[in-house]
């Protein structure tokens, strides 16, 4: 079992989320808005939820599903400059951030399936 609160996704996920919820605040499209909010707090959701079982194998199967969020909310990223919700510098900043954490998920599976007993803090 992994101590959530530790590990450096779970707080960069975090923050991810909570500027997600701030840019989208005012946004009236609700069915976009719910989409990209509820995938930016599933990422950290997964990560915490996952870290309390005493098994790698199933934290990583849920640091998978993160990852899978954290494309979700990409992807949103993407769409925003399109559509006017967000400029292209912001959305670009937000897409590069969100890889970032991708990056650093996926580089803790790694960690996790190599078996080290003593994984390093993500």
């Amino acid at each position: 079992m992994h101590n959530f609160e530790k590990l450096t996704i779970w707080k960069d996920a975090q923050d991810l989320a909570a500027d997600v919820y701030l840019m989208f605040a005012n946004n009236h499209d609700w069915g976009f808005r719910d989409q990209i909010q509820r995938a930016a707090v599933s990422i950290s959701n997964n990560i915490a939820e996952g870290s309390e079982y005493n098994s790698d194998k199933v934290f990583i199967r849920y640091l998978h599903i993160a990852k899978g969020s954290c494309s979700e909310v990409r992807n949103m990223l993407h769409l925003c400059p399109k559509i006017g919700y967000l400029d292209s510098a912001t959305a670009a900043d937000y897409i590069e951030k969100s890889k970032e954490l991708s990056n650093k998920i996926a580089n803790f599976i790694l960690t996790l399936q190599k078996g080290n007993d003593n994984p390093p803090t993500p």
